[in-house]
């Protein structure tokens, strides 16, 4: 079943409001990909599945080349958001989570089509010379990975081994982020400045979000993703900046409210949820 009752409250609520207020002028999409493929999720709720056929993603692109957007890295963002130009023209962040293969086959014809680029965040034990599986999917190599960077293709760190970052130690979290940083910078050749949190993020637990932004700093990134829903925006945090989750049944009219802002909302009743979560651990650990 195909339901969605985030599609029915950004199309038909959201959307009617948000078209009689102000629009947000300091703000750019960040869409957040992760397989191009035609794997069946169909056992999946619709908001929770990650894959975009190849046939939806070339229709997204060209939705957006008609759209007139243009694409951006996210260092490119973060200074158009701090310097409050983000609407001088329209544009857009594209990312791919977790470096399967099928970017490279999928996704970058369709991307190439229309000069667009974008920033694909790799797990590095998942990088080989060879092909190597993450989730049971084929991933990148690292010939590959050249090969795209020489094509205008940005890449990032996922960390080493894709953990939950907040599940672990100091010194683990460390490692996760730096290691990757490196293994991608010496087989590159290139400087890494991009950094995307793996999972959910746990933006309620103020004391780790501090902890590993200190750490991100310290080891060199400048900008960064994560999953919590939106638009970015000026007052974002350019080290965990708001993405917009894709997938195959994001149809023209879902892609159009959410480039507008009018998925936004989501994130509000989110943020409870895992607020309350952590609340509720707290409580329960000290009893």
């Amino acid at each position: 079943m195909n339901f969605r009752l985030d599609r029915l409250v950004t199309l038909y609520l959201v959307s009617p409001i948000l078209g009689l207020a102000s629009e947000d002028r300091h703000s750019i999409p960040i869409l957040m990909y992760h397989s191009i493929s035609d794997d069946d999720e169909s056992r999946s709720h619709p908001y929770y599945r990650t894959g975009t056929s190849p046939r939806t993603f070339a229709l997204q692109m060209e939705q957006l080349h008609l759209a007139g957007y243009q694409t951006c890295s996210p260092a490119q963002a973060v200074a158009q958001l701090r310097a409050k130009t983000a609407k001088a023209s329209k544009q857009v962040v594209i990312t791919f989570d977790d470096g399967y293969s099928d970017f490279y086959k999928k996704a970058f014809p369709s991307l190439n089509q229309f000069s667009f680029s974008a920033t694909v965040y790799l797990p590095t034990a998942y990088i080989g010379e060879s092909p190597l599986q993450f989730k049971g999917r084929d991933c990148l190599t690292w010939s590959e990975v050249r090969e795209l960077e020489n094509e205008g293709i940005l890449f990032g760190s996922h960390t080493v081994t894709h953990p939950q970052l907040s599940g672990l130690s100091k010194d683990a979290v460390k490692m996760e982020i730096t290691d990757s940083r490196k293994a991608i910078e010496d087989k590159t050749g290139h400087a890494v400045d991009s950094f995307a949190y793996p999972y959910a993020f746990p933006q309620a637990d103020s004391d780790f979000r501090k902890m590993l932004r200190d750490t991100l700093v310290t080891a060199g990134y400048s900008n960064g993703v994560c999953t919590m829903v939106g638009k970015a925006g000026y007052r974002s945090d350019p080290l965990f900046m708001e993405r917009l989750p894709m997938n195959d049944l994001d149809d023209k009219a879902l892609l159009k409210a959410k480039l507008a802002g009018a998925y936004d909302w989501i994130a509000k009743p989110q943020s409870i949820r895992k607020a309350a979560k952590i609340r509720a651990a707290r409580i329960f650990g000290e009893s």
